[in-house]
């Protein structure tokens, strides 16, 4: 299923939508459903102007809401898009970081396949894997499985891996991997089980949030911050300024 949404800052940018990228239900917002067309009002309602201005359209190809609030907290117009698909597995050796950019790119590119907007938007996905040692480490298939790997990274530091794929209008596509280390403090079994009954852990790769509950496991990082929750931020405005995708906005 795909599923579309568009975000716009609601002091910077009109109610009627400038880009033709956009479904023509888009063009009036006022004619807009509620659960269509979101004004993500995340800081936005005591700035003036947004920090980054849109210049092309824009798609995440991803369903996650802390990488939508990354982008929409920075001012940038984008669209959400998602395409239900399998899940790639890592291939024997392979390193992790080429694994996660293998992912995040076929993500992108099965959510661009599908769009009606592929030849005009850059489509933005990401993939976020935890390695510790050389293991790979998913999302936990239950809460016995959610407590093995909580126990395993309790005391140790571990590698969070988030790969970004960029796919252009004109289909050039673009991949990076940036990698964070985080050491988490050591936790009684008790703790652990306490912190898996509130459900957090059930869809995280390696079972645990920074940015919700799970914060409290995490003694040191050393890296982007942003990667750790799922999209290394500063890396990516690089690249897409560099695109001319996206530019500050200027006094």
């Amino acid at each position: 299923m795909l599923i579309r949404r568009i975000y716009v800052s609601p002091v910077s940018q009109p109610l009627a939508v400038k880009f033709q990228f956009i479904d023509k239900y888009f063009v009036d917002a006022a004619k807009c459903s509620e659960d269509i067309l979101h004004y993500n009002r995340n800081y936005y309602y005591h700035m003036n102007t947004p920090v980054y201005a849109t210049l092309t359209p824009v798609v995440l190809a991803s369903g996650s809401p802390r990488r939508s609030q990354f982008l929409s907290e920075l001012g940038i117009i984008f669209s959400v898009e998602t395409h239900a698909g399998d899940e790639p597995l890592p291939d024997t050796g392979e390193v992790p970081a080429s694994f996660a950019c293998r992912c995040a790119l076929a993500k992108t590119l099965s959510v661009r396949e599908v769009s009606p907007h592929k030849d005009a938007a850059c489509f933005i996905g990401a993939d976020t894997i935890v390695v510790l040692g050389n293991e790979i480490m998913g999302k936990p298939a239950d809460n016995a499985h959610a407590l093995d790997m909580l126990r395993r990274l309790s005391g140790n530091t571990h590698k969070v891996i988030t790969a970004t794929a960029l796919v252009y209008a004109d289909g050039t596509t673009e991949t990076y991997a940036v990698e964070t280390a985080v050491t988490m403090k050591q936790y009684s079994d008790e703790a652990l089980r306490a912190y898996i009954r509130t459900g957090e852990p059930s869809d995280k790769a390696g079972a645990y949030a920074i940015q919700g509950i799970g914060s409290f496991l995490v003694e040191e990082i050393c890296g982007s911050w942003s990667n750790v929750v799922g999209l290394p931020v500063t890396e990516l405005l690089e690249k897409l300024q560099a695109a001319g995708v996206v530019t500050p906005t200027a006094q």
